[in-house]
């Protein structure tokens, strides 16, 4: 029986400013409302540029509480303004040194369900991100939300499919990934990754990408943000990769059981033969 649910994803140019980035995608979201999406996610560090590609002090300026800060705050009267579900990247800071990249999830009613803490922190040329964030300490939460079953996965997470497993084992029945790419780093893999992760865990998966050149840097971020569906099919055609867009899509989370009647990955798991996996 099918169980579709509109769902939506922003990806977003830098405008130079929190305030004018919050206010932008308030009204992608209003514009996503009007269009009857029930769930949206927005970008890594969506209020923010994407300040790791240097290592500086001045940067953890953009660190705020979750779910206590301005940004989280504003989203919660957000998603009770336009009844949907919202899935809100931010740098956030726990206490005095204790940084994380965050993702809040707020219901459709506007209540604080939790938080995901990205798991694998890169440290590579324009990627320096070790300098900023510890290391997610919160598992692999599936929020249990008005449209279903949210989970989050952030951005160089996806390379790692030990955490893609964890939340299907987790229930998900959609994961959002909020990244920061660059064209000339990981272009092929954007359009191989999340589809094969789609597959082998039986969930949708929304894929989100910054777009365009940002100040601190020569990353060049190619969007072509998307749905995929279980199947490892795209759900419509996926955005443009120069250019700002608002995506909003069906998706049957019908096809969930379907697939994974049919497949059966779940059924034939071994994880008695999988202990070495996880030995350092």
């Amino acid at each position: 029986m099918a169980n579709v649910v509109r769902a939506a994803l922003v990806q977003a140019t830098w405008t130079g400013d929190t305030e004018s980035m919050i206010a932008k995608h308030e009204e992608h979201a209003r514009e996503a409302a009007r269009q009857g999406a029930k769930v949206i996610g927005f970008q890594e560090v969506f209020n923010a540029p994407y300040f790791c590609q240097v290592q500086e002090a001045e940067h953890y300026r953009w660190a705020e509480p979750v779910p206590d800060g301005p940004t989280v705050t504003r989203m919660q009267a957000l998603a009770r303004e336009t009844g949907m579900v919202i899935v809100v990247p931010v740098f956030e800071v726990e206490q005095s040194g204790f940084y994380f990249n965050t993702a809040a999830v707020i219901d459709a009613d506007g209540s604080y369900l939790g938080k995901y803490r990205k798991h694998h922190i890169p440290q590579v040329k324009g990627f320096w991100e070790k300098y900023y964030f510890k290391p997610g300490n919160v598992g692999w939460p599936v929020f249990d939300t008005a449209v279903g079953k949210v989970g989050v996965y952030i951005c160089y997470d996806r390379h790692f499919p030990e955490g893609w497993r964890q939340l299907g084992l987790n229930g998900a029945q959609i994961v959002y990934n909020p990244s920061a790419t660059s064209r000339g780093l990981s272009a092929y893999l954007w359009q191989l990754e999340q589809p094969a992760a789609a597959v082998a865990n039986e969930y949708f998966i929304a894929a989100i990408n910054r777009v365009g050149q940002e100040e601190y840097g020569d990353n060049d971020f190619y969007g072509t943000s998307y749905f995929v569906d279980p199947r490892g099919q795209f759900v419509g055609e996926p955005a443009s990769d120069k250019a700002e867009e608002l995506l909003v899509r069906d998706l049957d989370f019908g096809l969930i059981e379907e697939v994974r009647q049919q497949w059966a990955f779940y059924r034939d798991r071994r994880p008695d033969a999988y202990e070495g996996l996880v030995q350092p």
